[in-house]
Parts: structure tokens; sequence; C-alpha cells
């Protein structure tokens, strides 16, 4: 192959690989080799042959196809490859595509890298001297106010939070060092290997698991702000824990708890979405309660699991079975946490109807619309952690 088509190559594989691929040297030397063999009818042979060649893992395939999108579409460099392999080139698709999944990385992983040479010295202690103040305000800032950048960074932080250590013992047992209590089974057991001259006690010890966690989200349009965000959190407690159900819901309920278990976390919410047709529409919460009570209840709340309600609580048809609802899902779980962003509100009171029907059926009622708040949850997770939001404090200042 001749001109600089060898390089963009190269320079795309590490586009790649900036992106989150794993593209080493072998696979641009074979992509190279493949595109200069010449068998190559249309775009699409392009494309699907430097997917094989690239793309090794099933989730990376979202961010290959963004990358493959912006680089050749944007150099015009297809129209080139086939222009020098077949003697008609077909058009360009120039219509614009919808931002999906892993589009921001790719956006960043093409942007050209800054030298340190280009940059002023006063620039660069400036921002050496307020990395951890900056750290400390986007914590405390809230997320409907937040930028662009300072929602990926927001993301990123939100991966790195650490949930506690919230053990609960089980009825099952497992063998033990210390001597807890004698198990019978395996003492009777090497006796006999001794021929029951002497007896070696072994001990048990009740078997520790993390409980489940269960978490309602509201995707209606007074919670988009917030809901996306929280899907970033569930996402990273999903990867760090096995029994994890999520649930997303407007007008309807939505299970989303194998879109979530995608790698990669753009694809993973890109996936709940498609899952969830009444994403920003309008709110029902008795309605989706009473489904998730009805069909999902006795399915995923056994083991002693704690539910996060994530909602505004803005009912907009109140009638007597919020209340219902509200009590057999208070019942069937071993804690509930509501979650409300309005809680950012210095004046907020729990006025509305549907918060003062909510109220006295939760456990715990706490803010969640900032990275501080979030971190406040993962330490309420604890079963060491205080009762410090109690909801029947808003009641009495309502009342």
């Amino acid at each position: 192959m001749t001109g600089k088509l060898p390089e963009n190559i190269a320079y795309f594989a590490r586009a790649l690989r900036i992106a989150g691929l794993r593209v080493g040297p072998g696979a641009v030397v074979e992509a190279v080799e493949a595109l200069a063999e010449g068998a190559l009818g249309e775009r699409d042979d392009v494309y699907w042959a430097l997917h094989a060649i690239f793309v090794k893992r099933h989730e990376d395939s979202a961010v290959y196809d963004q990358a493959f999108r912006l680089f050749w579409r944007r150099r015009n460099l297809i129209e080139k490859i086939m222009a020098q392999m077949s003697p008609v080139s077909p058009g360009a698709d120039s219509a614009p595509q919808k931002e999906e999944a892993g589009a921001l990385r790719v956006a960043e992983a093409f942007a050209p890298p800054r030298r340190e040479e280009d940059a002023p010295v006063e620039l660069t202690e400036l921002t050496a001297q307020l990395t951890v103040s900056d750290r400390e305000t986007l914590k405390s800032r809230d997320f409907a106010q937040m930028s662009a950048a300072e929602i990926a960074r927001a993301k990123q932080l939100v991966s790195e939070l650490s949930l506690p250590d919230d053990l609960v013992a089980t009825r099952r047992f497992q063998p033990a060092h210390l001597a807890a209590r004698i198990d019978p089974r395996r003492t009777f057991r090497r006796s006999l290997r001794g021929g029951g001259a002497m007896i070696d006690l072994a001990f048990r010890e009740r078997a520790q698991v993390h409980p489940p966690i269960v978490a309602l989200v509201d995707i209606s349009g007074s919670m988009a702000e917030y809901s996306r965000i929280f899907l970033h959190f569930l996402h990273a407690v999903t990867e760090k824990r096995r029994r994890v159900q999520s649930f997303v819901f407007g007008t309807r309920l939505t299970n989303v708890t194998r879109s979530l278990r995608a790698r990669d976390p753009d694809e993973a919410l890109a996936l709940a979405g498609k899952a969830a047709p009444d994403w920003e529409g309008g709110t029902r919460i008795s309605t989706a309660l009473h489904m998730f009570n009805r069909v999902w209840s006795r399915r995923v709340l056994g083991g002693g699991a704690i539910v996060l309600l994530f909602t505004d609580g803005l009912e907009r048809h109140l009638d007597g079975e919020l209340a219902f609802e509200m009590d057999r899902l208070h019942r069937s779980c071993r804690q509930l946490i509501w979650l409300n962003p309005l809680l950012r509100f210095d004046q907020f009171e729990a006025r509305a109807s549907g918060i003062r029907t909510m109220l006295p059926h939760v456990d715990s009622f706490r803010p969640i619309h900032n990275l501080a708040a979030m971190a406040d949850l993962c330490a309420a997770l604890s079963p060491q952690a205080t009762r410090a939001s109690d909801p029947r404090q808003w009641l009495k200042k309502a009342g």
C-alpha cells in the first residue's frame, strides 16, 4: 500500500488503544495487509475487515463503531482507499449520526495530544495546585449544574466509590479454624481415619455474604438530570457485587439488571435506555410499585435485601394504593432507603401529598444530588450506620 494510508491506520489503531481497546502492533500490521489485498468492494468491507482485526471483546464493538464513523468520515479516508482499490468509489454517507455508547471517549481519543512546551508555565503550576480543591468542589456540586467535562469526571469518581463490608450471617455453615462451634460430621470423619483412637475436633461457623441490593430508579422527566448519574453508580455497584437488581420506572416498570451488567458503562446505559421506552416521560409510582410487589418481590427480595428507592415522590395520580404498596415493599425488605434529589434545597418541606404518603414507610430519607451524597449513601449501607436520616423528622417539620 502506497501513500499515507498505513500511517492513518496506525493512527486509528492508536486512538482505539487510548479509547480502551486492546490493540497491539501485530494487529496494525494485519490491518495494513488486509487493506493491501484489494478485495474490498464497498464501505462495509473495510468496516468489518478492521473490526475482525481490532475488536477482540464483545463490549468493544460500540467503541469501535463510534471510532470508525468519526475517524474515517472526518478524514474522508474510506473514499481514498476505495479509489485505490477499485475503479468506482461509492458515495459517503454524510448524514449526521446520533451519539451512542462510547462517543465521549472516542472524541477524547482523537483529540490531538497536548505537548508540555505548548502550555505556559504559570498555567501548569496553577493546575497542579488546584487539583485537590477542584476534586472537593466537584464532590459538592449539584449534578444538574455540571458541565459535560465535569459529568465525565463525576462518572469516574462514582466508579471509585467503595461500598462497606456489610456482611450478614446466613443459616449455612462453613469450616472454621477457631473454636467457634464443633462440627460433628467432620469430627466423626476425622476420628474414623485414625481408627477412632483419637478425636480430632473440627469447627464450623456461619457463612457471611453481602445482602442483596435492589434499586428502583425513577426515570421520569423531573428526574432525568440525576437518574443517569445514579445508573452509573448502580453499574459500578453491579461490578463489585453479585446480587444487585436494578429496575427503572416512569409510567411502567422495566428490569434493566442484565443491561447494567455490560462492562462498558456507556454501553450499559445505552442498553438500559433502549429497554425502557418511557424514559423522561410521566410518573406513576403507585403502578410501578404494584407491578414490582406482584411480579418481582418474591424473586429478588430474599436474603434480607436492601431497597434503594430513587424518586422525588411527585406522584401525579395519587390514590390510596400508594400507601398500601409502600407498606408492602417496606415489610418485604430488610431496609428501605428513599433517595430524593429534592433534599438538596434547604427550604425543602414534606408538603406534597405523595411525599407525605411515602415517608412513614421508609427507614431512611437521604439526598442524592452530588458525589458527597453518594459517598454518604455508601456509608449508610453499613449495618453499623446510625439512623441520622430519620424520615419522621420531615413529617414533624411539615406538621
